[in-house]
């Protein structure tokens, strides 16, 4: 789409702020934004700073985006942040599983290590195979055998 094309079906938006979002989607600098509106600077900058700002309060209230620092104690001992915990709904005496990937350290609860044993086991399980019934009909076979052995 050619730059004045763009321009004139942004102007077609109702409010100068959605007209600010949509070109700034498009990857244009706030000074061209400025001018192709004729508006101040100021106002686009305000309009974008304001959209980062509330993505990043929004991005905070998500339990998997949750930031924090931890600091490791002489004991070699870490806190995590009461954030984190609040976040997760972890209790003292909680159990945290970790483990080392690339450099990376993972804190992992019980059930996320649930999901991800899961998610292994589900890649080995032909469709339609119940793992359940087939255990269950082991267990009949195997209480067959020994009644009639005595």
């Amino acid at each position: 789409m050619a730059s004045g094309d763009a321009i004139r079906k942004v102007r077609k938006e109702i409010s100068t702020a959605a007209k600010i979002r949509a070109l700034a989607a498009q990857g244009r600098p706030r000074a061209d934004i400025a001018r192709a509106l004729d508006i101040r600077y100021q106002h686009v900058r305000n309009v974008l700073v304001r959209d980062e700002a509330k993505a990043r309060a929004a991005a905070s209230s998500n339990p998997d985006t949750v930031p924090g620092k931890i600091r490791i104690g002489s004991d070699g001992s870490a806190v995590v942040p009461t954030a984190v915990t609040s976040a997760l709904a972890l209790k003292e005496g909680d159990v945290l599983f970790v483990r080392v990937d690339d450099g990376e350290i993972h804190l992992l609860t019980k059930a996320a290590v649930a999901r991800r044993i899961q998610s292994l086991v589900r890649e080995f399980v032909p469709k339609g195979v119940s793992l359940v019934d087939e255990l269950l009909e082991d267990r009949r076979r195997e209480v067959e055998a020994e009644s009639r052995d005595g």
